[in-house]
């Protein structure tokens, strides 16, 4: 069963910011400010910077692979299971060990206003937060707005009363005080690089947006675009929020304080009674450790969801409950992190966490270069890197710096941890797993370990995702030409549609005919019993070409499985032609034609219609397509000698053909529809509906 898509693009934006705000804010400027003075500034402004490249590798994988599981997914399918199960493992401890730390934020801010314990006060979120999973991501993510949108209007109000006090020096105390920046580096450059790596952690929430990018409605803009809306808006707020706690407190107080944003709001909002200004920063505090907690539980549990899928943990967590959930992941996630908050302190989890993201940031910048460099057909991104593979070699090399700075320490647990899972991976499921990652077909010239099932996997993830905005599908289907014929034999058949095509699209007919015969690497997905795909790719094509032959009796074909020629029998062929300078358009259209042919009772629906135009309806489908004649005595009347761009039409309908007099062509926007004219529109199922209501029911 597969996940719900039920998120839209404010959804990531709201879960992909929410699981940034909370220690990044509240809890790390005083730490941070510690190591590297007021230059803690410059420290979260180059953090932001750093993580870009992995922002922009992680964008391009979730486009091509919208697949639960994050960076487990995208290392497995890259890398090999080896590295998907050491990236799985370590970035799943380091998330859990990430909300954990903000469900206890959430008790220790409420402590300040009422007596409660704080880590049972955790657990109970916890719980919390774990059953509004349960009934589904809309409704998690439901809250997640409500929580994102009043911490952005709290954080809002602290920054500009700052700016306000600061700048304007209306307050005796506040004012701009160049003494609270010298020196400007106290930790040197030494402690500015340190300071950077530690506030890492404030943007992991950044790429935790990509494990549940299986459940995002149109991925391939809403990922891209949400990350960097989030990005834009969590790093100014960083920015410009530890300005005003350096300004008010001051460099020295600042490195001694674990309450920063809470000891600067006593000096703020002076307009409002007292202790106001401490009172709104700590509900936005519990806003922050609320929404960190909740995006945690959402994105963490969809690793072991991942992971078991391809048997690198118990099958149980691989089920999906009515509700669209992955149940027993969430509950097992939510049993991890309540056993932290009971368990563990929160001093250098920061640290640990900030030292294994890097790594794993590093393995998913080096995966994009893999999955170019692989050439797998159906890679089809929705959204491309800028500057590969300079921004990818950026990444990489900075996380392995920052790495470095981050201490010995950090840098063993790093290492406990792969050493774990790859133990984990060699005693308990390699002999489970018979895949190997797309790193081999950049290898594929050594002729060992390609992994053909791979390219079948990216091909139903293609068929998936469908066709984007811009691909002619419909526009084609409206212009195939379809052939009856009682037999013939193969080869004659694609002779005489490659000679035919020839004609249309003036090229070599004999070149076409070979490259129909071919076989590719997909082929095994593209495969439908009595149906035949045969499809070809020539320059300067301006719109893609296809034929459609049917043949009741049926025509045998020679194909060669596991190495032995027999013949299929096929009553339907389609032949598709493309431009070769646009090869993902021409997979995604196979993949259309796929998802008709596997309609139930294909075939007899086909040959119980009666004409050619009967046939192109069906596979348009009628929520797409309509068609019907201008009648003086009918409401069709409103188009006759109107030209085309004259005519009201709904935005996202298009007139793809006139048939007049016995003959077909597609109108230009000067052409004038005519009595008789047979208009085809294509569109979206809402306005074809809203037509079909205006033109053909009042019949």
């Amino acid at each position: 069963m597969k996940l719900k898509k039920e998120l839209g693009l404010f959804d990531v934006f709201a879960l992909s910011t929410g699981a940034m705000f909370s220690s990044g804010f509240f809890l790390l400027p005083g730490l941070a400010a510690y190591h590297t003075g007021p230059s803690v500034i410059l420290a979260y402004f180059l953090a932001g910077i750093l993580i870009m490249p992995a922002m922009f590798s992680v964008a391009e994988i979730s486009t091509a692979l919208p697949r639960s599981g994050g960076a487990y997914f995208f290392l497995d399918r890259s890398l090999g299971p080896l590295m998907g199960t050491i990236g799985g493992f370590g970035t799943y401890i380091a998330l859990l060990l990430k909300t954990a730390f903000a469900l206890v934020g959430i008790g220790a801010y409420g402590s300040i206003f009422w007596d409660i314990p704080i880590k049972e006060t955790a657990v109970i979120f916890a719980i919390i937060f774990s059953i509004l999973n349960i009934f589904g991501a809309r409704k998690s993510s439901g809250i997640q707005k409500i929580l994102v949108i009043v911490l952005l209007l709290v954080l809002g109000a602290f920054i500009a009363d700052g700016f306000w006090n600061i700048l304007s020096g209306t307050k005796s105390s506040l004012g701009f005080d160049k003494y609270n920046y010298n020196p400007f580096f106290t930790g040197g450059v030494n402690g500015l690089i340190f300071t950077t790596g530690f506030v890492f952690v404030s943007y992991l929430g950044l790429t935790q947006i990509a494990s549940v990018a299986e459940e995002i409605k149109n991925p391939e803009r809403n990922i891209p675009l949400g990350m960097a809306l989030s990005l834009l808006v969590t790093g100014l707020i960083y920015v410009f929020g530890v300005f005003v706690m350096v300004s008010v407190i001051g460099n020295e107080a600042l490195s001694q304080d674990l309450s920063p944003a809470a000891t600067a709001a006593q000096q703020l909002f002076s307009w409002l009674p007292p202790k106001t200004g401490l009172y709104i920063i700590v509900i936005a505090a519990l806003f922050a450790f609320a929404s960190t907690g909740n995006a945690g539980i959402l994105a963490t549990s969809r690793y072991p969801l991942a992971m078991a899928r391809d048997k690198l943990f118990s099958e149980k967590f691989s089920m999906i409950s009515r509700w669209g959930t992955p149940v027993p992941a969430i509950l097992l996630t939510t049993g991890l992190i309540i056993m932290f908050i009971i368990i563990l302190s929160e001093e250098g989890i920061v640290k640990l966490a900030s030292t294994f993201q890097l790594f794993i940031f590093m393995a998913i910048n080096f995966s994009v270069i893999v999955f170019r460099n692989s050439k797998i057909a159906s890679y089809d991104p929705g959204y491309r890197s800028p500057l590969y593979p300079w921004m990818q070699i950026f990444g990489i090399i900075s996380s392995l710096a920052l790495m470095f700075f981050m201490g010995w320490g950090a840098l063993a647990f790093t290492l406990i941890t792969i050493i774990l899972a790859y133990l984990w991976y060699i005693f308990f499921f390699r002999s489970k797993v018979k895949r190997e990652g797309a790193i081999y077909h950049w290898f594929a010239l050594l002729g060992k370990h390609q992994h053909d099932e791979l390219e079948n996997e990216f091909m139903m993830i293609l068929r998936e995702k469908g066709l984007r905005q811009d691909d002619p599908f419909n526009q084609t289907i409206v212009r195939s030409q379809i052939h009856f014929i009682d037999n013939a034999i193969f080869e004659d058949l694609v002779q005489d549609v490659a000679n035919s095509i020839a004609l249309e699209i003036n090229v070599d007919g004999n070149s076409l005919y070979e490259e129909f015969l071919k076989t590719t690497p997909i082929d095994p997905a593209l495969v439908i019993p009595e149906v035949s795909l045969l499809y070809a790719k020539k320059p300067d094509i301006i719109h893609p070409v296809l034929h459609i032959v049917l043949c009741e009796e049926s025509i045998e074909k020679p194909v060669e499985k596991h190495g032995i020629l027999i013949k299929e029998k096929i009553k339907i062929f389609f032949f598709l032609v493309n431009d070769e300078n646009n090869p993902k358009q021409q997979l995604r259209m196979l993949s259309s034609i796929i998802d008709i042919a596997e309609r139930d009772y294909f075939i007899k629906d086909v040959f119980s219609l009666k004409s050619a135009k009967e046939i192109i309806e069906y596979l348009l489908h009628d929520k797409r397509y309509i068609t019907f004649p201008l009648s003086k005595n009918e409401p069709s009347n409103i188009f006759i000698n109107k030209k085309l761009m004259e005519a009201i039409l709904p935005q996202d309908v298009l007139v793809v053909l006139v048939d007049r007099d016995g003959s077909s062509f597609t109108p230009k926007g000067k052409t004038v529809f005519l009595e008789n004219d047979v208009l085809t529109i294509i569109g979206e199922p809402r306005s074809i509906n809203k037509l079909y209501d205006q033109f053909i029911l009042p019949k």
